[in-house]
């Protein structure tokens, strides 16, 4: 049995290995330049070892993707149960977003690449449907919140926007934000976007689309700062020390 649970450990840090030298090949030179065949001249195992882990170069990308979700999740369930009015809960959730950005830049900026990567038909059966579960899991709380505004009165959806609409809305501004950084980089001067600018953004425009649907408390109008430290105090303390260099 001790046998058995050994070799199960070492299966996984080698996959865990794996995974890491994929993301970095991923974010240098980006999926084109990823390859079983660099993968296996990078880390000096055998195609055939890491065709054991992952069938194809797609179900490598899907593998870095649910490493990456399972830590957005993580922040994500945490900061829907911020103790405040719903739209403090929606930017609890903007929070979260960024402290993974922060936290694990090496996994969002993967992200960006993944989520433009075609992973629908040559991605391990299971792997896929995790992704899935857990990006509408995702969506799902956030869509649950944008209803507890509307039946507080905080928010009235005129048609033809419902609470589903309107979460799509946010993630695609969310998500297009930081992608649309990464794609513009050569046509403006100053280079690459740092993470706390690329995340000040994506706050800003997400709180102005949500200011233009009436959202109450508005953006302009509320002490969203002092929602910040109270989210970070209560829901997120030992990252806001990491952050700020208390580790």
């Amino acid at each position: 049995m001790s046998t058995t649970t050994r070799k199960q450990k070492e299966i996984r840090q080698r996959e865990g290995y794996l995974l890491d030298v994929a993301r970095k090949m991923l974010m240098e030179h980006g999926f084109s330049g990823l390859s079983m065949d660099r993968l296996a001249e990078a880390t000096e195992y055998s195609k055939g070892t890491i065709y054991q882990h992952f069938s194809t170069k797609e179900d490598l990308v899907a593998a870095l993707a649910v490493q990456s979700i399972e830590h957005r999740r993580e922040l994500f369930e945490r900061a829907r149960k911020f103790d405040g009015r719903a739209r403090e809960r929606m930017f609890a959730i903007g929070v979260a977003d960024e402290l993974f950005g922060r936290l694990h830049p090496q996994y969002y900026k993967a992200e960006m690449v993944i989520r433009l990567a075609n992973l629908q038909d040559r991605a391990d059966v299971q792997r896929r449907k995790l992704l899935r579960d857990r990006d509408r899991e995702c969506a799902g709380w956030v869509r649950e919140i944008i209803e507890d505004a509307a039946h507080d009165g905080d928010l009235v959806l005129r048609t033809p926007w419902t609470a589903e609409s309107l979460a799509k809305a946010t993630f695609a501004i969310a998500v297009g934000t930081h992608l649309g950084l990464v794609n513009a980089e050569p046509l403006f001067e100053g280079g690459e976007c740092p993470m706390d600018h690329a995340c000040c953004m994506k706050r800003e425009s997400v709180n102005m689309m949500l200011d233009g649907f009436g959202w109450r408390p508005l953006y302009t109008e509320w002490d969203y700062a002092a929602t910040r430290i109270r989210v970070m105090e209560t829901i997120f303390p030992d990252e806001w020390r990491i952050i700020n260099g208390d580790q």
